[in-house]
This record gives structure tokens, sequence and C-alpha cells, in this order.
């Protein structure tokens, strides 16, 4: 075993173990700690022979096998337990060292400890990893935002374990303060929009197309050849190919239809209400999540209500249809969260570049897809960009897809089947694309009842009225 390791990661569950060998398959050494004997033998065990990893469950052992500066990552899960491994690490360390925390700590919290370890000499990071077990293991999408010296000492090695797209890393300086653990929060709010998209057309395809599992595993498969080619709908399709190993049916459909979240798609919705930047999308995908959650309601109020029998479509019209439906509510969903990265960039400092942003989740994270390769080009060319929809490059790809979508928000509508996803990405479409609202009418009402004025359309200035009853 090496005298002394490269880089340090506390946290040797799943993502720390996976993460931990894919530094030490890139040339570099590494040194793991968890509280847990288990974890840690079962680290030792898997790097085998090479002198390249090994892991103790000693905190000072662990720190003192550091090369200086230290470089340590944290993979443990958000909240006070961050705050805990800190101070364990503290006693143990020198001035300059750098702890990077791995994990879905929330923005602000990200910003008090940046704070507080920088009174004591000691660099503080947050870094968002996206890809699972496997992109930590193979190559995630890293997000890193903080000290721009301190990540030069670790962007070597998050060079080289990041997936890569076309040989070009899938991990960037994103900038100061909580930059990286920002955008990884809306990278999850989108994520949450995606996955509830492409549920819900499952949902249409199988109630009003009748299509089977083995044709739904087809047509996803297909969709992931052409412009909808992206991990969500790639293992959507393998989803639909596995056989449960406890019937004889397929296992998607004997699963509990409640979904559970770990609260990062509801921080970017809060935050989203916070900043005023809307990304319904995002937020009534959260909400389907607890609709979910409340199974047996559903199951009592299913017996008092009736519902209507889909009406018959044309098999194949239709799942042509719902590919492009699909497509534009993706466009639609990452509209929103790029919409609210740009607004948080201005309120909170970040100096975020949008376009290096998409370039880094073009491959490795869970929202990765050739879509975003498009994206990449909208913000490259205008940096400026305001919204998504508002690039040239993409009205035709709207514009061709979401005749679609009204189609199919109208046949869920007339038939029972709840599309709240695709129907929210269509009426937020429609709402930003309308130079005129009805909102005059909520400014004359907020007046009435409440003095709270308005402003006019014909001439400048703030406006009040004596509304006559």
């Amino acid at each position: 075993m090496a005298d002394t390791y490269d880089f340090g990661l506390v946290g040797l569950g799943v993502m720390g173990r996976n993460f931990i060998l894919n530094v030490a398959d890139n040339g570099f050494t590494a040194f793991g700690n968890d509280l847990d004997e288990e974890k840690v033998s079962a680290l030792i065990k898997e790097g085998g022979d090479s002198n390249k990893v090994n892991a103790t469950s000693d905190v000072k052992t662990f720190v003192q096998s550091l090369t200086t500066p230290r470089k340590i990552m944290l993979l443990v899960p958000a909240g006070k337990i961050v705050d805990s491994v800190i101070e364990g690490l503290l006693p143990h360390l020198d001035k300059g060292d750098i702890i990077i925390d791995g994990g879905n700590s929330f923005y602000t919290d990200t910003d008090r400890r940046e704070a507080y370890l920088k009174e004591k000499g000691i660099n503080f990071f947050g870094a968002g990893v996206s890809g699972g077990a496997e992109g930590a293991r193979k190559g995630p999408s890293i997000m890193p935002g903080g000290s721009k010296e301190a990540y030069q000492h670790v962007k070597p090695i998050f060079e080289a374990v990041s997936a890569k797209y076309k040989g070009e890393p899938c991990v960037a300086y994103l900038g100061p303060k909580s930059a990286g653990n920002y955008v990884k929060m809306v990278h999850n709010g989108i994520e949450y929009g995606l996955m509830q998209l492409t549920s819900e057309i499952y949902d249409l395809l199988k109630k009003a197309g009748g299509l089977t599992n083995d044709e739904l595993h087809k047509t996803y498969s297909e969709w992931n050849e052409g412009r909808l080619q992206s991990f969500l709908v790639e293992i959507t399709s393998e989803i639909f190919d596995q056989k449960d190993d406890l019937t004889d049916n397929d296992l998607v459909d004997m699963i509990l239809d409640k979904a559970k979240q770990k609260g990062t798609g509801k921080w970017t919705s809060q935050n989203a209400m916070d900043l005023g930047i809307p990304v319904p999308t995002i937020d009534i995908a959260v909400s389907m999540r607890e609709i979910s959650a409340l199974k047996a309601e559903r199951i009592k109020a299913d017996e008092l209500y009736g519902r209507p029998v889909p009406n018959a479509v044309d098999k194949e019209d239709f799942t042509v249809k719902a590919e492009q439906a699909l497509y534009f509510a993706f466009i639609i969903t990452y509209a929103q969260g790029m919409h609210q990265l740009a607004d948080a960039s201005k309120e909170y400092g970040y100096e975020l570049e949008l376009g290096e942003i998409a370039k880094i989740w073009r491959a490795g994270c869970i929202i990765r897809a050739a879509l975003l390769a498009d994206i990449t080009k909208a913000y490259q060319t205008d940096k400026d960009l305001q919204n998504l929809l508002l690039s040239s490059s993409f009205v035709e790809k709207v514009q061709s897809t979401v005749d679609a979508a009204r189609e199919l928000v109208s046949y869920g509508a007339a038939n029972g089947i709840p599309l709240p996803g695709l129907s929210n990405a269509l009426t937020y479409f429609d709402a930003y694309t309308s130079s005129r609202l009805p909102l005059n009418l909520i400014q004359a009402q907020r007046d009435y009842f409440g003095s709270h004025t308005y402003e006019r359309l014909d001439r400048e200035g703030i406006f009040h009225t004596e509304w006559e009853r």
C-alpha cells in the first residue's frame, strides 16, 4: 500500500465505494473512511491487491494518510451528518486542506459551511454528483462550485473520473459559493419533471393505445435511437422487459404506484417560488409524488367516482403523437430549469454559464439526453439567452411537436387519464408565448379590494381607482 494517498473519501456506501474505485482506476491513490467496519473491509476487498486503494474507520489515521493539501470528499446523507463529519475531521486538518461535499446538500447549508470553515483556514466547496451508483463507478457528471483556487487541486482527479462526451470531461468549475450544489438541485428538479412526463406517456400508451409491456419496451427502445435519446428513456425501455422473479408477471406491473422522494425536487420548486420563476412541470411532478402517497384514499375515491372508458385510437398514429408530445414536454422542462438557473445566477452571484452546465450534463448524469447538445449550442450562441423558447434554434422543434401535445392533453381530459406534467408544460408554453394574459383583471381585483394599485398600458406610473359599488 502507498504511504500517502492523493484523495480521501468519507462515506463508503455504494456511491462512495464506487467513486473511490473510479479514482483508483484513473491513476490516483485513494483512501476511504467509514465508521462501519464492514464497509471499510468491503472496499479493501474490492480494491484487491491494488496498492492504490485503502480504507480505515479511524479518522486520525485517515487524515494523516493523505498528501497535502488534503483533498477529502464527503459522500454522506445531506443534513446534520455532514456537519458531524466535518467536526470529526477538523482537529486533524491543517490550513489549506480541502473538504468537498459531494452529497445533495441544500445550497444555503453549503454557504454556511464554507464561511465557517474559511475562518479556520479550511477550503470547503460543494460538488453535485449525478449518475447514480453506476455513474460513480464508470463516470458521473460532476458539478463543483466554491473556491476556484481550491478546485484547481481537485480538477485533475475530477476530470479523470468524470463521464466523457466525445472525449470532453463532464465536469467544470461552475461558480463561487454554493453554485455546484444549487445546479445539482435544479438538475434534480428537471429529473423529477422528465420522470413524471415519461410515466404519463406510458400511462396513455397502455390505457388508450393498449400497448403491451413488450410493445412499450420496443417503442421506448426505438425512441431512444432518435431525438428522445436519453438515459431515462433508455432505462424505461429496459424496465418494460424485466420479468418478476417472484411471480410470472412483468416486474413493472407488480410495483406499488407510490413514488418516494428525497426532497431535492421540492427544494427546486420552493426556491423557484422564492425567485418568482415559473417551473410548473417541476412543481406538478413533486405534487404527483405526494398524490401517489395517498394510495388508500385514492382507492376509496376511485370507488366513488365514475371514469370514462377511453375512446379507441389508432395505435400507430397515437404512438407517433406520443413521441412528439414527450419531446415537446422535455424541451419545456429543460427550459424551465435553465430559466431558474439563469435567474438564480443573478440573484446569488453564481456567475453561471448555462452553456457550460448543459455541456457537462451531456453524459454521466441522470438527465443526460441528446437534446442537451442542442441546448448547449443555444446557450453558447447566446450567453444572455433568457429562456430556451426564445432561441431561434428551438422554434421549429417546438412548433412541430406542440400540436401533438395539444391533442394528447385533450384526449386525456376527455377520457379521464391524468396528464398533469404534459398539460402543465403546454399551459406554460401557451402562457409564456402569449403577449396578453388576463392578469389585468387580477390587478383590477387587487386594487378593488385592497387598494394595491395597478399600472396602465397607455402611460407610465402607478394608479389607484376608487371603485364604484
